[in-house]
């Protein structure tokens, strides 16, 4: 389609080329690149160490996780997850595996389930060498901040010491340190 466009604008003239030295070397498309091969190394080592199958790739930044058992006995840990390409969607993949690893409904409160489950995303994510970004660090505060607001609306008595720092929203230096706010 390109080249007609050009034949017609140029009709019978030279088209206008870059020069082979000013071209930009492209990567191959489904070559992998060292970061993509990193995340796909971590994402089939955490299924494989904690059994768990996807359900479905979301192309969301949310996640689900959950369990099933068969009528004989059989259990089946699923998620619903983003496809791990950037630290943002590694944190939420590895928060759902981490439901699994501490064990849905381990925690009586909701909430502290989901500290102790980013809890373990950020530590997986330090031990597969994937950097915790600033708009991780957001993502999670925001999320914790949410679960803690939802708790006490629905009547939480007290709040857990580890969550106390959840009590408010991300800080306006939190949201700039992310990139999402410009002065």
């Amino acid at each position: 389609m390109l080249r007609w466009i050009q034949d017609f604008l140029f009709a019978g003239q030279p088209t206008p080329r870059t020069s082979p030295a000013r071209r930009k070397a492209r990567r191959k498309p489904g070559a992998p690149t060292v970061a993509s091969a990193r995340y796909e190394a971590m994402t089939r080592r955490m299924l494989e160490r904690h059994s768990v199958r996807v359900r479905r790739w979301r192309r969301s930044m949310s996640g689900v996780a959950w369990v099933v058992e068969s009528t004989d006995g059989c259990v089946s840990r699923l998620i619903e997850a983003p496809l791990p390409k950037s630290p943002v969607s590694a944190a939420v993949f590895l928060h759902e595996i981490g439901h699994h690893a501490i064990g849905l409904g381990t925690y009586k409160l909701r909430c502290l389930e989901e500290f102790h489950a980013w809890r373990f995303a950020l530590e997986a994510m330090r031990e597969h060498g994937i950097e915790v970004t600033p708009r991780v660090n957001l993502r999670v505060h925001a999320s914790l901040h949410y679960a803690v607001a939802k708790a006490r609306r629905r009547g939480l008595r007290s709040l857990p010491e580890e969550l106390a720092a959840y009590t408010r929203p991300p800080t306006r230096e939190q949201v700039k340190l992310a990139g999402l706010l410009r002065d």
